[in-house]
């Protein structure tokens, strides 16, 4: 990627400010829990991988503002950044496994002096970064044996190098395929009400030398019907045992589009999305955002100011809609849920 979305520098979290995306590319800097916690909530960092680095490194920062505390007040501020950060985003399952993870991290040490706790946990954030890094790079090669030597995709919202540590999920795939030679263009969906589709994806893949056309969400099924489209590739929040997909809203009605039209649906995320103790996506909470978002969009008056708006910010993809799901350890197709536990397995003894 040519600009980094999270950088760990001079003992803080410095952030690419993606709502400031396409016309300012700025950072800002978080120095303590809190400020990443708002950083995720206010979408600064959004994606779910990037989230759980994010998170990640948050619970460095709030361990590190206690580390001249005693023991016991160490162990409950630690404890109290870790429940914050819990608190910012429902649906994106990777935020809860890198918290888990770093909760883990701080247990297994918990003997240790303060800073040697710290000192742990700033490895362990770094690591999983390493490793979604890598996680990014197999996804992608995996994926792009699923596409033509030359041919146009659809993706929806943005699971690239934004939404990740490295080049992404669905468009680490697309990228895969360029540098393997093939010729790959892509229909952006512009992703209402945020436009993360629009105003991040097109921008990424500028700035990487892919072509992209920006539509509108509403001209999806025309461009199935219209264009030769080899498949549709998405990313995920949360992915449910069946193969029930949780994504950015709208991926629903762009899959359903996909079926009638005979396009393959494909949805690429690391095995860190996975949640296999949820049966089905109907357990999968879904996230509802301020109305403000429909109702001043982008900062201009787009509805009514006193008007009822709902505003989930995820929906559901049935796995029946869901030609295969993409992960570092492979490519899965119906039935999920046997391929999905061998993956948690598999990741779980490594």
């Amino acid at each position: 990627m040519p600009v980094q979305t999270l950088i760990w520098e001079d003992d803080a979290l410095v952030l690419l400010d993606q709502t400031r995306l396409p016309e300012v590319v700025a950072y800002e800097t978080c120095r303590d829990a809190e400020s990443v916690a708002k950083a995720i909530e206010i979408l600064m960092v959004r994606g779910a991988p990037a989230i759980g680095l994010a998170a990640a490194y948050g619970v460095v920062l709030g361990a590190q503002a206690a580390a001249s505390l005693s023991k016991d007040v160490f162990q409950n501020e630690l404890n109290s950044s870790i429940a914050r950060l819990e608190r910012t985003r429902p649906t994106a399952v990777n935020l809860f496994w890198a918290l888990e993870h770093m909760r883990g991290v701080a247990s297994r040490y918990a003997d240790r002096t303060n800073d040697e706790v710290c000192a742990h946990l700033l490895r362990a954030a770094q690591r999983l970064f390493a490793e979604d890094q890598e996680v990014c790079r197999r996804i992608g090669r995996y994926g792009a044996d699923l596409l033509p030597a030359s041919g146009q995709v659809i993706t929806h919202c943005n699971a690239g190098g934004l939404a990740t540590a490295d080049y992404g999920t669905a468009l680490g795939v697309i990228y895969a395929a360029h540098e393997q030679g093939k010729t790959i263009s892509v229909f952006a969906d512009e992703t209402r009400p945020l436009l993360q589709g629009s105003r991040l994806t097109a921008w990424e893949l500028q700035q990487s030398g892919v072509p992209v056309r920006v539509i509108c969400d509403n001209m999806a099924a025309s461009v199935l019907r219209q264009e030769d489209i080899a498949c549709c590739i998405v990313g995920a929040d949360r992915i449910a045992a069946n193969g029930d997909v949780a994504n950015k809203i709208g991926t629903y009605g762009l899959a359903i589009l996909a079926k009638e039209h005979g396009v393959p649906f494909y949805v690429a995320a690391p095995v860190s999305t996975l949640d296999v103790s949820l049966a089905s996506g109907d357990e999968i909470p879904i996230e509802e955002r301020h109305g403000d978002e429909i109702r001043r969009g982008m900062g201009r008056q787009t509805a009514p100011a006193d008007v009822d708006v709902y505003n989930p910010a995820f929906d559901i993809t049935p796995h029946h809609l869901v030609g295969a799901i993409i992960s570092e350890q492979g490519v899965a197709r119906a039935p999920f849920e046997p391929t999905l536990r061998t993956w948690v397995r598999t990741a779980s003894s490594t």
